[in-house]
């Protein structure tokens, strides 16, 4: 029976725009994540994309990779490891190095402390080891070395998260960049001193692009369960790479992207020797099913689609529908059902990778500021439903450049942007630096330091997200002037240190140094004022102009919104 306020609320019911109220709210509770087809898999939640473009499938015929360090709360430092001789019976400590943990910055910084964690394993150096750059991982060393990470995750079976294993993934990535030059050498290094040593700890299933000037691979590597020991005589992990083509490109969205292997082709696969036998072993394949053997099904199946997690795994169809729309990729695909790469439609440059890490999946169903999702300022952060290649949490993200007609230090290329990519500016460091900004070695999400220039970033993005439709053209605008510039800038920096690398490699790295260091100065600088600028422009939801001294109309805010609110009220008065 009817009351007489249901009565009131069944009237409104009948309402059109109360009727559409009701369905926005209905959508944005049913955008809550699925639960896992396959429940015995630790399936990452994590927005960790890397991008990977063939060398024949660029603009310019590099290889490029990308990482979004996503954690929103990770230590965000980068330093540079110069390059070193070594005497005979010298060893390399190994750490064990957490991708999340962090520490006050009083008591330290954190590739200082993590010596604290030595697990007791030292290797013999090399006579020599290269100089490279690292964030959590190691991105590019002198030799054109280059990587990206995404967290996949594994059958819950064979994790390890005990002590036993001494090699996790970030420590697998340094010793890579000490060691080896090729993506070939890297990738046989870190299986075989994952096997050696163990894999696991505080990593599990996990996936890196390794590039160099000729190739880029994708290397997924597993812990092999949590009763595995040194003693026990077996391999310590298990571990898979498929090359991809020249003339392809490729992603990885925190999703394994390895499916039927063939190691009869070594030039496209390589795999550790048990990585068919141990999945038998525990169960994970059936060779007499008749199937043949998947590495993702069996280590690190995860079921879904774009449309299916309502968007929560789209960025997979989302990338291939950039790069390849002739394709007319589904959003209802199955994700492990999506080809390993593909030719884009037209070659890309290291502008359009960048583009595709700001990429926030506008003009789809998965659009973050469709009606009113993105609030009264068109605000795509607001949005919480879908998980887009942009993130709002990234701590950084890095593009790498391996060029082959440059000599090594000239041709390598690690681009940085602090922060969340759409208020952020991508800057250059060339492979042969010798030294990166101070400000680079800095700073704590819990304490603003002026010091730090990962901080310069996200002041201006704080400003931002106040009235983002407005402010996003503002920087915008600077993106252009800073990123253009380099890029313009660049091709006579690349001619003159090849020129000076023939004569002196040092006067080379010397100039090197100066021009990417003087441009990232430079721009920190200038994403410190724009956020002053931001502040100042679009104080108090005006709009006011400094140079007039005027106070413009403010900021006009759409009729969708205001509809939308009157709806909430009319709603609140029906049901009270």
């Amino acid at each position: 029976m009817k009351t007489e306020k249901t009565k009131k609320i069944g009237k409104w019911w009948t309402c059109p725009p109360i009727l559409l109220f009701a369905v926005v709210v209905w959508q944005s509770a049913s955008t809550a994540p699925a639960p896992s087809a396959v429940p015995d898999v630790d399936l990452p939640n994590d927005n960790c994309t890397v991008i990977i473009v063939g060398k024949d499938a660029s603009t310019d015929g590099s290889v490029m990779t990308t990482h979004t360090a996503d954690c929103g709360s990770c230590d965000w430092t980068w330093r540079k490891v110069p390059p070193a001789d070594h005497k005979p019976g010298e060893t390399r400590r190994i750490y064990h190095i957490s991708q999340m943990r962090t520490w006050p910055p009083k008591e330290g910084l954190k590739w200082d402390l993590i010596q604290k964690n030595f697990t007791g394993l030292e290797l013999p150096q090399p006579p020599h080891t290269y100089g490279y750059m690292h964030g959590v991982f190691g991105y590019m060393n002198d030799q054109q070395l280059a990587m990206g990470e995404s967290t996949i995750g594994n059958v819950r079976k064979i994790g390890n998260s005990t002590q036993a294993p001494k090699m996790d993934i970030t420590m697998l990535t340094l010793l890579a960049m000490e060691r080896c030059r090729t993506a070939r050498e890297a990738i046989k290094l870190m299986g075989e001193l994952a096997e050696k040593y163990g894999y696991g700890f505080v990593d599990g299933g996990e996936m890196l692009a390794v590039a160099d000037p000729k190739e880029v691979w994708i290397f997924e590597i597993m812990p092999v369960g949590p009763l595995w020991t040194p003693e026990s005589g077996k391999p310590g992990a298990v571990w898979c790479a498929q090359r991809v083509p020249d003339d392809e490109v490729s992603v990885c969205p925190n999703e394994s992207r390895i499916g039927e292997i063939d190691l009869s082709k070594p030039d496209f696969f390589m795999a550790s020797a048990h990585v068919v036998s141990f999945a038998v072993e525990e169960k994970l394949y059936d060779p007499v099913s008749g199937k043949p053997f998947s590495w993702k099904r069996a280590y690190s199946p995860s079921a879904g689609s774009a449309s299916s997690s309502q968007g929560r795994r789209q960025r997979l169809w989302r990338f291939y529908d950039l790069v390849a729309p002739s394709n007319k990729f589904k959003a209802e695909t199955e994700n492990m059902d999506f080809p390993f790469s593909v030719k884009p439609d037209r070659k890309i440059s290291v502008q359009d990778v960048m583009a595709y890490t700001r990429d926030k999946s506008y003009g789809t169903t998965f659009d973050p500021v469709k009606g009113i999702r993105g609030g009264p300022y068109a605000n795509p952060n607001y949005w919480a439903g879908t998980r887009k290649i942009s993130v709002a949490n990234a701590e950084y993200t890095t593009v790498t450049q391996c060029r082959s007609e440059y000599p090594d230090i000239v041709g390598g290329i690690v681009w940085l942007a602090w922060g969340a990519q759409d208020t952020a500016c991508y800057m250059p460091f060339y492979a042969g630096v010798s030294a990166i900004p101070k400000s680079f070695n800095v700073g704590d999400h819990w304490e603003l330091n002026r010091a730090s220039a990962r901080w310069a970033f996200d002041y201006t993005d704080f400003h931002a997200q106040v009235v983002y439709k407005s402010a996003i053209e503002d920087i915008k605008k600077a993106q252009q002037e800073w990123e253009i510039g380099a890029l313009t800038k660049m091709p006579e920096i690349d001619k003159q240190a090849s020129e000076l690398y023939a004569r002196s490699p040092a006067k080379a790295v010397d100039l090197l140094t100066r021009f990417s260091n003087e441009n990232a100065e430079k721009v920190v600088a200038a994403w410190w004022e724009l956020g002053d600028r931001l502040l100042v422009k679009y104080n108090h939801f005006g709009f006011y102009e400094p140079e007039k001294r005027s106070r413009g109309r403010g900021q006009v805010l759409p009729d969708v919104w205001q509809k939308a609110v009157r709806m909430v009220d009319i709603w609140s008065e029906a049901i009270r």
